[in-house]
């Protein structure tokens, strides 16, 4: 034990020895973690590509099939504006993953759109990054579970029934593991996620040698359900291919992933989180494309019935064998893992947020194994209600997607922007230290504010694109649901605030000594319970009152009788109520004390409370001590205690 006496009262310092025990809790997530183990929890770019760019690289498998679903309004025909749509969808992938490359350098602290734009644009578009981003985490995990378990549909049509069911518990289970730690979490999912890279490349590679081979077939027997939709076909506007376009770019979502969460990543961090961003765009690129371009030369339809991923497999390997079933199964389960990349980042941004006052302070608490537990499970919890309100359905969901992470995209190059022209402002050798990060003089800053003000102006558009397009369809519902989160933050923080200058202790006189003390006993028996409570409360004070509320004459004069001869002497109140109510003559007795108590007085509250051993015989008694703590919380210079008695 150390004892610092440097301030004049003595402070104690001990380190405690206990350790939590063995539990049902740590069977399912495994054994708490000590803060010392924090360092030991950080992963690689191997580790950090599955935890991080599942979301993106699952993307594919639902991409493509959304943006041959819009442009099958104006037929087969078509279908061929989706390849050079994919082109258009690559190049801005190029100029994302520069303009990021740039922040993760800039900000190693992590946060992404929302420290960008809190340290360079304000507070009003931070909260709007946040609300922007963490909606799309929550649609993160509701579209790729949904997707995920399509695919199952797909192989197994008898389960369509059962999808939603089916849905909710892969989020649950995805919630578990992510309650393990991101080590954990990364090294669960780092199997299916080079499992899954391996077979969509074998498609793909398999695909395109057959096509130039002039040996890959069309798809046999395509689901003709969408195209039965659409009996009266659109011409070929510009409305229609920017729709198709905004679909398309669902692709990009989870880009920003990395930027987020690179305290996750091991030393150097920015150099190892810079590097996994970039692998990431080159798969997820190169599969957007490939995957785009078999669906237009093997007459692959988007269906609900069946993904175009699984037509394509059984077309490419011309049966429904080994290799189809394994393309499936690794699409499924990056689908599913999609999710992890959500439930990796929307912990940390809630927490950044939750520290600095726009969300609950309980989200920045790490559980056990050094997660943020809290912000898991309220994700989980959050989309399953989305999954279940939707019906699972991809296309349902597909709209409310990706305007969010547009929206956070255009807020984060902005602010890299403007972070860039700042750093312009300064001389050689200064420093201006901001929260996030400390800027300095660059030299290429004009380079690199073209670049992100490039970036800030593409995504824009394309945002603008989307909520336009897309607004019908259920985009409105984003465009709402943004504000309205901002006012929220607003009024968590407001509160925060409040708080914060109530409880400061600035300007404050320290009160006068509390010069006497009223007690206040409520007693309904005279029993073990009760002159328990009644020798606590002559360590008090002598001022000491037994309230009684006289319901029953007959009990009562037996109260009366019992307390002569066990009262030690201590005054008794009867409060008789004709009315056979308890608490309300109680509270008027106590505010009438209240009102009458002199400025240094208080009054306090003595609740003989007995204790049952099991807890569901808690049920079987009135528990008036929570009645009261609850009623008289409010009331100023009131002070409620309980006195358990344990009975067997």
């Amino acid at each position: 034990m150390n004892i610092d006496n440097n301030n004049g009262a003595p402070v104690f310092k001990r380190t405690t020895e206990y350790k939590p025990g063995r539990n049902w809790r740590n069977f399912l997530i495994g054994r708490p973690l000590s803060t010392a183990d924090a360092p030991h929890q950080t992963i690689g770019k191997f580790l950090g590509l599955a935890v991080f760019s599942s979301d993106a690289m699952s993307s594919v498998a639902y991409a493509p099939q959304e943006m041959l679903l819009i442009l099958a309004a104006a037929g087969v025909s078509a279908f061929h504006i989706s390849i050079p749509l994919a082109l258009g969808i690559c190049g801005l992938l190029v100029i994302l993953i520069l303009s990021y490359e740039q922040t993760i350098h800039a900000y190693p602290g992590g946060g992404g759109a929302y420290i960008v734009s809190r340290d360079n644009l304000g507070e009003l578009p931070a909260k709007t990054a946040a609300s922007a981003l963490l909606t799309d985490y929550i649609l993160t995990v509701s579209v790729s579970i949904s997707a995920g378990v399509a695919q199952i549909v797909s192989a197994y049509p008898s389960l369509f029934q059962h999808r939603v069911a089916i849905s909710v518990v892969m989020v649950f289970f995805v919630m578990l593991i992510n309650l393990r730690g991101v080590k954990e979490s990364g090294i669960t999912f780092a199997i299916p996620t080079y499992f899954f890279l391996v077979m969509m490349y074998a498609t793909i590679i398999v695909g395109l040698v057959r096509y130039f081979a002039g040996t890959l077939g069309v798809v046999d027997a395509p689901p003709q359900d969408i195209m039965a939709l659409h009996t009266t076909l659109q011409p070929i506007t510009l409305f229609l291919i920017l729709k198709a376009f905004a679909s398309g770019t669902t692709a990009l979502t989870g880009v920003e992933a990395i930027s987020n969460g690179i305290t996750a990543f091991k030393e150097p961090r920015s150099k190892n989180a810079g590097r996994t961003l970039i692998m990431m765009a080159v798969i997820l690129g190169s599969m957007m494309f490939g995957i785009t371009f078999l669906a237009n030369v093997a007459g692959g339809l988007p269906s609900e019935e069946e993904t175009l991923i699984s037509q394509l497999a059984r077309t490419i390997y011309d049966n429904r064998g080994i290799l189809y079933l394994g393309t499936i199964s690794a699409t499924t389960v990056i689908l599913i893992m999609a999710a992890n990349t959500a439930f990796a980042d929307f912990p940390r941004l809630s927490a950044l947020a939750a520290a600095d006052g726009f969300l609950p302070r309980q989200l920045t608490y790490r559980g056990s194994r050094l997660v943020f537990s809290y912000g898991i499970a309220a994700l989980a919890i959050i989309a399953s209600i989305l999954i279940i309100f939707t019906n699972a359905s991809v296309t349902r969901l597909i709209p409310l997607y990706a305007i969010g992470v547009f929206m956070s995209f255009s807020l984060s190059q902005a602010g890299m922007a403007h972070r860039w022209w700042k750093s312009g402002r300064l001389k050689k050798g200064e420093e201006l230290v901001e929260r996030g990060s400390t800027l300095i003089f660059d030299k290429a800053w004009q380079f690199k504010m073209f670049i992100n003000g490039l970036g800030a102006l593409v995504t824009t558009i394309v945002m603008i694109v989307f909520a336009v397009t897309k607004f019908k369809d259920g985009a409105w519902f984003v465009v709402f649901l943004t504000p309205t989160l901002v006012i929220i933050f607003s009024s968590i923080h407001r509160h925060y605030q409040k708080l914060a200058s109530n409880l400061s202790l600035e300007h404050f006189a320290p009160p006068s000594r509390i010069s006497r003390q009223r007690v206040v006993m409520p007693i309904g028996g005279v029993h073990k319970g009760t002159l328990a409570a009644l020798r606590y409360a002559k360590t008090l004070s002598d001022d000491i009152t037994a309230v009684h509320v006289s319901i029953d004459p007959v009990e009562t004069k037996k109260l009366q009788e019992k307390w002569e001869l066990w009262g030690d002497g201590y005054r008794l109140v009867v409060l008789d109520s004709p009315y056979r109510l308890f608490i309300e003559p109680l509270l008027e007795y106590i505010e009438e004390l209240d009102e009458a108590k002199q400025p240094n007085e208080i009054i306090s509250v003595v609740v003989p409370q007995f204790i049952p051993r099991h807890i569901w015989n808690t049920l079987l008694h009135t528990n008036t001590a929570n009645t009261l703590r609850r009623v008289l919380l409010y009331r100023k210079d009131i002070v409620i205690m309980e006195v358990p008695y344990q009975v067997d």
